[in-house]
């Protein structure tokens, strides 16, 4: 049974500082790439990073390039997202995903390419 499971969610000002974590177990995590996507209410999941299986390639939105980071561990089967001057317009549920077929690229970046989702963590920013 796959599971994904993130932390590391919370309530921050704007500027502020987050690091994410997911952590997975049942599936060959190596082989995998894996993303982040965050959701607001009655709107679609959105593309926030993600990171091919060895780390070697990483693909972030433009909304978040340059102040969040995504990472891999592949001997602790996790990955995590560095968020940084966060702002308002961040505030989500923030969830990782695993993909199998972009694990060389990193590029599958709509919610309906990856297979395997985590239960969400809450990130609030306050202005």
């Amino acid at each position: 049974q796959v599971q994904l499971v993130e932390s590391g969610g919370g309530l921050v000002t704007t500027g502020g500082s987050l690091r994410l974590s997911c952590a997975a177990s049942g599936l060959a995590f190596s082989n995998y790439a894996m993303g982040w996507f965050r959701q607001v209410p009655m709107k679609e999941r959105e593309f926030v990073a993600s990171i091919s299986w060895n780390g070697g390639i990483t693909n972030y939105a433009d909304s978040v390039k340059g102040r969040f980071t995504i990472s891999r561990d592949n001997s602790k089967s996790t990955v995590g997202l560095q968020m940084n001057s966060l702002k308002p317009e961040d505030t989500a549920v923030y969830y990782c995903a695993a993909d199998f077929s972009s694990r060389t690229t990193a590029q599958a970046i709509h919610w309906t390419e990856y297979r395997y989702w985590g239960q969400g963590t809450q990130v609030a920013v306050s202005s």
